[in-house]
């Protein structure tokens, strides 16, 4: 008997040592770091939250504790296809390949992907930019299907044809188009307890440009609601409700307004050197981080494409000539995961609207261009999207609008051809004239899209609400 006691107290010891094993210790905010770096996001979330919960700590510590939480959530929202999963997309999309082409595609991150918890997991628009991609290096040029198609193209070209036979010398806007614009987001049901209250931002036309005007509001669900002033950069409507549970959460606007095109002949302008102590001079001139920064590469890049050229019209046509040359437009990921979007655009060779935009910005503001940025939405029919682009600042002109992505238009009128270097079709609604501009009423969690302003934002009186917890639609009426 005392021999079976002592193996039975010899045992159980054993077995709470093996035990004491697995208990997990506290780890520090570097281990998670290192961890989260690694890709391991289960274990650094869950490192995360342990010490969030058991210790004192100082509010940065708080602050990069919970935004490592945040980030690791809004890859996984952005990298959700599953190694099976690809290869089905695949041979849907492409038909036959091989293995070697699929390991070629990654290796050029062609086919993106990022390792999350030890397993590949693929972003959710990788098999589309695939697509644009080879198409690209097939025929050694830009893929005319990425962001214009061709049917697209031929409707821009007869439109900013028209805008062009209308221009006059004072470039004043032309071509009114009033439109009938019904918005609305819908909060998933149970995304928020029942009874709290739900808050939400939702995109509103701006009135202080010459190409946009007559702005109305005919309906707001719910009734009570806040338009932000004009003064503010990122302009919104602002609405809250109380969630239900079972039930999604709606917010709904619907107003017009009329849009304008506006064409600049740059060959016609009478430009002036620009007054460089000027406040928006420097302003629109410098960095502004994290995506706009003048690294070697954007300066090495910059100088070998403008050469000695100092005519400011000049460096603006290099610049839009080069990128659409050498950039392809592609589905993007959230550009609250990119920490250097423009670097991104440049290893990769492609991008959307925003991340071009956001090269060329870079690179004319290094070389002495005042550029500001300007987003909101294409409006044209059948194409209705979220859509980024940007004014240039010339002396003496004023603020000149360019698209970046949409692009060297395919005719053989040099005016045709460059309209969106400096034109804008007058398709189109203005929320942004900035990058990150606070709201009004502020916000105050950190939002899901941290630079632009497109789709909304919403929140509760415990987080963010980032996409993947919410939808949006648009409805577009064309008014005669």
């Amino acid at each position: 008997m005392k021999s079976f006691a002592t193996c039975l107290v010899i045992i159980i010891f054993t077995a709470i040592m093996s035990c004491q094993q697995w208990v997990p210790t506290e780890h520090t905010l570097p281990d998670i770091e290192r961890a989260f770096q690694k890709g391991e996001f289960t274990l650094s979330m869950q490192w995360a939250n342990t010490l969030l919960n058991k210790r004192k700590l100082n509010p940065a510590t708080i602050e990069r504790l919970k935004s490592i939480i945040d980030l690791a959530e809004r890859i996984k929202a952005d990298f959700t296809l599953s190694e099976p999963e690809i290869e089905t997309r695949l041979k849907k999309a492409l038909g036959s390949y091989s293995q070697e082409d699929k390991a070629c595609w990654e290796k050029n991150n062609w086919l993106e992907y990022r390792m999350i918890d030890e397993k590949k997991c693929y972003f959710k628009r990788s098999v589309s930019n695939l697509k644009l991609i080879l198409a690209s290096q097939q025929s050694k040029q830009k893929d005319s299907e990425g962001l214009v198609s061709s049917t697209f193209s031929q409707f821009l070209i007869e439109h900013t044809g028209k805008v062009i036979a209308l221009g006059n010398a004072d470039s004043k806007p032309v071509v009114p188009i009033k439109m009938k614009v019904t918005y609305q987001i819908t909060v998933h049901a149970d995304a928020v307890p029942d009874g709290e209250t739900v808050r939400c931002w939702m995109p509103w036309p701006r009135e202080e440009h010459a190409r946009q005007k007559d702005v109305v509001l005919l309906k707001a669900n719910p009734a009570i609601h806040f338009i932000a002033p004009d003064s503010v950069k990122q302009r919104s409507v602002y609405l809250e409700q109380p969630a239900i549970k079972g039930k999604p959460t709606i917010f709904e606007i619907q107003y017009t307004y009329q849009s304008m095109a506006q064409y600049f002949d740059l060959k016609k302008l009478k430009i002036s050197p620009y007054n460089k102590s000027a406040t928006n001079f420097k302003r629109y001139t410098a960095e502004q981080y994290p995506q706009i920064v003048f690294t070697k590469n954007i300066k090495h890049l910059s100088d070998s494409i403008i050469g000695g050229t100092t005519d400011p019209r000049e460096i603006v046509k290099k610049l839009y000539y080069w990128i659409n040359d050498h950039i392809i437009w592609t589905g993007a990921l959230e550009y609250s995961i990119m920490p250097d979007i423009p670097g991104y655009v440049l290893s990769n060779r492609r991008g959307d609207c925003g991340m071009q935009t956001l090269l060329f910005m870079t690179m004319a503001r290094y070389k002495g261009i005042p550029v500001k940025w300007q987003s909101g939405w294409m409006m044209h029919p059948g194409e209705v999207n979220l859509h980024d682009w940007c004014e240039v600042y010339y002396e003496g002109a004023g603020w000149v609008p360019l698209d970046m992505s949409f692009n060297l238009q395919n005719s053989n009128d040099i005016k045709e051809k460059e309209f969106y270097i400096s034109g804008i079709d007058a398709y189109r609604m203005i929320v942004n004239d900035a990058i990150g501009s606070r709201f009004v009423p502020n916000k105050k969690f950190p939002r899901s899209e941290p630079y632009d302003f497109q789709r909304g934002e919403v929140e509760w009186n415990k987080s963010n609400l980032y996409f993947n917890q919410w939808d949006y639609s648009m409805h577009v009426e064309y008014i005669k």
